[in-house]
């Protein structure tokens, strides 16, 4: 049986992932802050192959404590889905510096050391999938610290992909557009965010995390055996053309 670590597995993009990957057979060590949800996560899976651990991954002994207990549980690990991130980032002039090392501490700092903590107990035909943003891959108003961390992601996705894809271990990355999740609730309230993205995007409808977790599952399935250090981006071309409506 594979096993796929999955964080920030308590909602929205990672609740998707590890449900998805868990409807493949695949064996899932979920992590999060929060309890109740890893629950509730546990009990929609419903079999025994799945393994909670709540934890800021941000804390010293975060990597150990979750690869340990996927390694403890099943004896491997198959596959890390760096998932877990922050929203609503400020531009650059309105960034303390609090902001800065939180954001890069979440999604740049951590994916690094769970990646570092995970390797050695990877054998060929593992990999490891960042999920990144469109913000690494266009400007992005009011990116800062965001696009800074994504960016970061984006550029270790690659030295991954190079300097352990000899060893069978790949290494890519799926950046999403705005996703309709709990993250991003409150930003497509706002109609100028909401017409930005549904105007500029050449396709009928929004992402969802189906989309995401989708893509994720190729990547970890043998169809996806052959694609390392790429960027796949799902955003219904949002990032790629300069569609504008006729609204």
């Amino acid at each position: 049986m594979q096993v796929a670590i999955v964080t920030g597995a308590t909602g929205g993009i990672g609740f998707g992932c590890a449900t998805k990957l868990a409807d493949a057979g695949i064996a899932i060590l979920a992590t999060g802050r929060n309890e109740a949800k890893l629950a509730e996560l546990s009990a929609i899976i419903g079999n025994s192959d799945v393994v909670t651990v709540a934890a800021d991954l941000t804390a010293d002994d975060a990597p150990r404590r979750i690869v340990d207990a996927a390694v403890e549980r099943w004896g491997r690990v198959d596959f890390l889905v760096n998932n877990a991130g922050v929203g609503n980032p400020k531009p650059l002039h309105e960034t303390d510096d609090a902001t800065l090392d939180y954001f890069l501490d979440v999604m740049l700092r951590a994916p690094f050391r769970l990646a570092r903590q995970v390797l050695p107990h990877m054998q060929p035909g593992s990999a490891i999938i960042n999920i990144t943003s469109t913000f690494a891959v266009v400007g992005g108003l009011r990116g800062g610290a965001y696009s800074a961390a994504k960016g970061g992601l984006t550029a270790l996705t690659t030295h991954i992909a190079c300097q352990y894809g000899s060893q069978g271990i790949r290494c890519n990355a799926v950046a999403p557009g705005v996703i309709q999740t709990a993250m991003t609730e409150h930003r497509l309230a706002d109609e100028r965010f909401r017409r930005m993205n549904t105007e500029m995007t050449p396709h009928q409808r929004l992402g969802t995390v189906d989309d995401v977790a989708s893509t994720v599952a190729f990547l970890c399935s043998p169809g996806g055996s052959f694609i390392n250090g790429q960027t796949i981006v799902v955003d219904g071309g949002w990032s790629s053309t300069k569609y504008l409506s006729d609204a």
